[in-house]
Formats: structure tokens, sequence, C-alpha cells
């Protein structure tokens, strides 16, 4: 089972570091080192070149191999002669075929290689590895708003959500006005947050799939980090109507209404609003009260157990699968056993790796949801006419991953060694009494990933990258982990983690998972990200496999 334990991971050779520095500035350039590259597993025919800038030709290995083309950082060389049709290794798993004959010495790159079928979703290991007990990670605390449902919020925001985009306009008027009149008589909310999205109208409602995309949207309004206290806005003559998106008792009201009443909602075409800023001016004088109860609110510390964290990103980069994504694992193990929840999602990035994740099943019925899930995707992606290969980007391949194969292996390894213990639909909500490792079934798409992700009930979002995005949500901080050193180098100020120090040989993944577990506490009792900073936030994007007519 591909995992991040020693026997693997320690043929990297990589020494004992010091203490991690969770900024990711680093503004010294190390001096220029000898040729290293990195393999995963003994049985690896293939290892990558960690140099930064890549390896020209001729270049002389440790072991004495000679490279006979350039490779670039991140890509792959062959560490021994590969015939034509034989299974290139790469974490022990057959990543491609070769092409061509490939000698030792030569760059294996995603043009070279074929990809390996998928594994069919016949046939598989349902819950037949059974991690060994943990031990109860006891202590740790971080400062959050308590919610009266029994969830933590980690900012404290007020939410304005929408029925349909054409009030998105003016809902962004209407937050423009009420961030710089109101917030400042409110200096204990954090923001406000207007939750646009492009339903609502010209879709199917009732068709089997829309399910998906009203849930998400349902859902969405409950984040914990909205602490109840939601607007809704609706134009009137929308199909997604506010009664059908939160009907009464969906939402719980601790305001004094009639729980019966549903959440409290603007609606632009009542005859009330006569021209434009009556509607703005409708808006902002609703927000007030649910300003006002946020404002009451304050930090109090709760046990680490309160976190609900989405890890995100298969990887972007060959590094992912050696430096970010397993720190995010070790991470991922330490959440775990604080008794926090930890969501990974992104169907096609871990659709080769679903023999490990029914295996790692807590029970049986968890195992046959992951077979669902994975399933109705796979369909979905026929209705399309396209397949897992649609996965990888250009960005990814110049960072040395060939194919989706590969990008699977690394991005596996972010959700750490623990059972699975629950399985989310797209949309769906997580209960309060579904705690451990989740698979929250997504796209890879990240915007969408993260939005679904938002919609299960994050509170703290861990995304990791090696090409460089400035992602970031309103609703939620995100922590973003460069894989590589030059990228944490480069975007000084938006990478909060480098965990290219792995590989540079600085740190253990040991201490870059216990520091990336302390800096997630920090951030959740409001230490702010750099994405938080620069106020980086990324459209919400539903997930809407009904038709449009």
């Amino acid at each position: 089972m591909l995992s991040y334990n020693k026997e693997q991971f320690g043929i990297l050779s990589l020494p004992s570091c010091l203490a991690m520095n969770d900024n990711a500035d680093s503004s010294s350039r190390p001096a220029a080192r000898a040729p290293l590259t990195l393999r995963m597993h003994p049985d690896d025919n293939v290892a990558i070149v960690a140099n930064d800038g890549g390896l020209p030709a001729g270049t002389v290995l440790a072991d004495g191999l000679v490279l006979r083309e350039a490779v670039p950082q991140g890509h792959k060389v062959a560490l021994r002669d590969l015939a034509e049709g034989e299974a290139v290794l790469r974490y022990r798993v057959p990543i491609g075929y070769a092409l061509q004959p490939l000698p030792a010495g030569s760059w294996v790159n995603e043009r070279r290689l074929r990809m390996p079928a998928a594994r069919e979703l016949e046939g598989l290991p349902m819950a037949t590895v059974r991690p060994a007990p943990i031990e109860p990670l006891e202590g740790f605390t971080f400062e959050g708003y308590r919610n009266a449902d029994g969830s933590v919020g980690t900012r404290n925001l007020l939410a304005i959500t929408t029925t349909v985009q054409c009030v998105a306009g003016v809902v962004d008027h209407a937050a423009r006005r009420i961030r710089e009149e109101l917030l400042p008589l409110y200096p204990n909310v954090d923001g406000v947050v207007a939750l646009e999205h492009g339903y609502g109208c010209g879709v199917a409602i009732d068709a089997p799939d829309a399910i998906i995309p009203i849930r998400t949207v349902r859902n969405l309004a409950l984040n914990p980090n909205f602490g109840g206290e939601v607007l809704v806005v609706s134009l009137g003559c929308e199909k997604l109507q506010p009664a059908r998106l939160l009907p009464p008792g969906s939402f719980p009201i601790h305001d004094g209404r009639d729980p019966q009443s549903g959440p409290d909602t603007v609606c632009l075409q009542d005859e009330a609003h006569v021209g434009f800023m009556s509607m703005i001016d409708g808006i902002v004088e609703r927000a007030k009260p649910h300003l006002a109860r946020l404002n009451a609110r304050r930090r109090e510390t709760v046990p680490a157990s309160a976190l609900v964290v989405g890890v995100q990103c298969g990887g972007s980069d060959a590094f992912s699968g050696v430096t970010a994504n397993p720190a995010v694992g070790f991470a991922a193990d330490l959440l775990v056993r604080a008794g926090a929840t930890v969501m990974f999602s992104e169907n096609t990035e871990v659709r080769d790796a679903v023999d490990q994740l029914t295996a790692r099943a807590a029970t049986p019925e968890v195992a046959e949801a992951i077979q669902r899930e994975l399933g109705w995707y796979d369909r979905y992606l026929d209705r399309g006419r396209v397949d897992r290969s649609a996965n990888t980007t250009p960005g990814n391949k110049a960072g040395g991953l060939s194919n989706i194969t590969e990008k699977a292996m690394g991005s596996i390894i972010k959700s750490g060694s623990s059972a699975i213990s629950h399985v989310l639909s797209p949309g769906e909500k997580l209960r309060a009494d579904q705690r451990g490792l989740v698979f929250a079934a997504t796209p890879a798409s990240d915007f969408i990933c993260g939005t679904l992700q938002l919609a299960a009930g994050m509170n703290l979002h861990v995304f990791t990258t090696g090409r460089g995005t400035p992602y970031g949500l309103a609703q939620c901080p995100v922590i973003k982990v460069a894989t590589r050193s030059d990228l944490a180098r480069r975007w000084h100020d938006l990478m909060d983690v480098n965990a290219g120090r792995i590989a540079d040989g600085e740190q253990t993944l040991e201490e870059a998972g216990w520091a990336m577990f302390r800096l997630m506490l920090e951030v959740a009792s409001g230490r702010k990200t750099w994405a938080e900073h620069w106020k980086l936030h990324n459209a919400l994007v539903l997930f809407n496999p009904a038709p449009v007519t």
C-alpha cells in the first residue's frame, strides 16, 4: 500500500533538518548543489530530477549514471534500459508503458509513455486493511466561534446567499456598502460574503441530477464560518425559489423569528422596492440585525476536534507526491488522532488508486460507497465522451507529471494512512457524527472541489501547489503549501508553507507535518494566511451535471 512510511520515503536519503519555519519567505537562494534525483521505492526504474532548473545532458549522477539528454526539474530519468512496452515504475506502480526503447539516462516524459488502463471497479479489496489502533492526540485546542448547532467557525462572517445569478450585481453593490458603512460599527465581524453562483434560472430543476447543485447552494449557507446568520436575496421569478432552496425547518433559526418562516429573505421584485437604491437599502437594512448578533460573538477555546479541514490538489508537479502531499498526509493523521475531520476529494485524481481507497475503508459499506461514487463519475465522463486522460493539465506535464496515473499516486498520499470512515456525494453536508477521514467525492476542478468542500462544512482549507496559484476563498481561510523551494522563493508573499525543504534536506517529513498541524491551529484561531492578507477570493463554481434548458 502506498504510504509515506520510512520504508518508502527513506530511500530519498534526506537528512534530518532544523525546525520548520512556516513562513515561506526565503530570500536567499542556496548555493548550487550536486546532481540530485529522488526515487520513491527501491523497485522503481525511474527517478525525478530535484535540482532547480533541471540537469543538462552529460551530467553524471551519484551512482555513475550519465544523462543522455537534458532533464527538467521534476521530470523522470530512466535508471536502467527500458524496452519498448515495458512498465515504467514510480511509487512501485506502473505509471505507463514505454512507447519506444528508453536507454538508461533518457528523459522519460508523457510523449514516450502509453497510459495504463483504469482499474476495474469490480473485484476490489473491500475494507481489507486494518490500520493499527491510533493513539489519541489530546490537549490541542484553537480559538473558534461556537455555533448553536455544535459546529465551530474559524471565521465570523455574514453570508448573503442568492437564489439566481440575476441578483449577483445587486448583491455585490450591497455587500460593498455593508463593508464600507456598517462593518466599522461591528468590529468583531470578519467580513461579508456574497454566495453567488450561476444557477437558479434556465435549468432543469426537477432532473434527477439537479439535486447536486441545489443541495450545494443550500449547504453553502450552512457553513460553520457563517454562524447561522444568512441573508437570502431572491429575484422573485427564478426556478429555484427560496422555499425550494431553504424550506422551513432546513435552516436553524435562533433569532426569535418563527422557525416556520424560513430564512430572512429580500425579494427584489417585491412591489415595495421602487428603484435600484431601494433594493440596496433593503439589503443593507436587513443585514443590520444579523451583523449585531455576529458582533456579539467572541472566540473561545475549543478542542482541535472541532476542525473540519479540506485538503486539495492532487499535485501540480512531480514534487507534490514527494514533499507537500506526504506532509499534508502526516498532518491529516495528526488531525484524525485529535478527533478532527479531514476531507480529501477529486475523483479523477484518486481513480487510479481506487484499490487503495476501498482497502482502507473502515467498513465494507464505506468501501461500497467509494466504489459507487467513482462508478457514477466514470459514467458521467462517458456521457461527455471523455476519460480520465483529460486530466492532467499542461502545467502538470511541465512539472514532470506524465499522466493522471502518476498524478493519482502523488494525490492519494495527502489522505494520510487513517481508515476512511465516511463518504460524501457531491454537495452533501457532513453530519455531526461523521468524523475522521472522509472521502468527499468531487470533480478534480480546483474551484468546484473547493465549493463542494465548503458545502460539506469545511472551516479550514489546505491547498498544495507545485506550479503556483494565487487561489483563495472568501468563505474560509486557505493555507497554500508550495511543493518546491524555488516556487516558495519566487512567490514568497503567496505561499504559506514551503514543503520543498523536505527535498532540500532541510527538514524531515515528520517535522513538516507537525509544523503544518500547528499552523492549522494558529490559522483557525485567527492568524491570517497570505490569501486573506491580499483578499484573494476565487469564485464559487457549482457542479451541475443536470441539463440546462
